[in-house]
């Protein structure tokens, strides 16, 4: 499903150059559950980036689903991300003014699809994540747990090959965050690939396996 070997990643600027990857090498197979620690700076984030098409890189090869992306450019990078990957971030993301259903309509919108079939995703969506008689309420009347289950319904609506999740449980309890863990293992069980970014060595040990990053490089734990 993924496959980076020996990818690189350097950030310029005039004075200096930081190599946020280095001979980063990982795969990572279908209906997998991944999480990848490591201590502050030492590249997670800019693994997840590249991971999710957001970023480009500088050196080695990544193939995604069966495809070489390395040289891809801007608009097939775009439809490749949109129709491929879910995005879950530390912070909900969602638009305060728009109730639970027209937020996870966002995107299915820019897709294109028509209304029958965004309702159906949006409605089974809500309904995986345990809101679906909310949806018509504003994300200022749900607790922070349940604004990331509308942030993972979003991602979900798009029915992609697999959950880019970074510190998804970040803003939330521990109590708040373990019902996110049991949402995101129920997805994963269902068949989605799931690679997450956490901070958390209690959660992380939760997930099928762990990989921890240092100086830009991956180990398995």
């Amino acid at each position: 499903m993924l496959k980076m070997t020996d990818v690189k990643k350097v950030f310029r600027t005039d004075l200096v150059e930081t190599h946020a990857l280095k001979d980063f090498n990982l795969q990572v197979g279908e209906g997998d559950f991944v999480a990848v620690t490591g201590p502050s700076g030492s590249g997670k984030t800019t693994f997840l980036n590249i991971a999710g098409l957001l970023e480009t890189f500088d050196g080695g090869t990544y193939e995604l689903d069966g495809q070489d992306v390395s040289n891809l450019n801007d608009k097939h990078r775009s439809q490749l991300r949109n129709e491929k990957i879910g995005f879950i971030f530390q912070g909900f993301n969602l638009i305060p003014d728009l109730n639970l259903f027209d937020n996870v309509d966002v995107p299915l919108r820019y897709r294109g699809f028509n209304s029958a079939e965004r309702k159906k995703r949006i409605e089974n969506s809500l309904e995986m994540v345990g809101l679906a008689q909310r949806m018509k309420h504003l994300p200022s009347q749900l607790s922070g747990g349940q604004q990331q289950r509308v942030a993972i319904a979003r991602a979900l609506a798009g029915e992609p090959r697999f959950l880019l999740a970074d510190e998804p449980t970040g803003n939330l309890d521990t109590k708040m965050a373990n019902s996110v863990m049991e949402l995101l293992k129920t997805i994963n069980d269902a068949g989605t690939t799931i690679i997450m970014v956490t901070h958390d060595a209690d959660l992380a040990k939760q997930a099928r396996r762990n990989i921890y990053v240092r100086d830009g490089q991956v180990s398995e734990l």
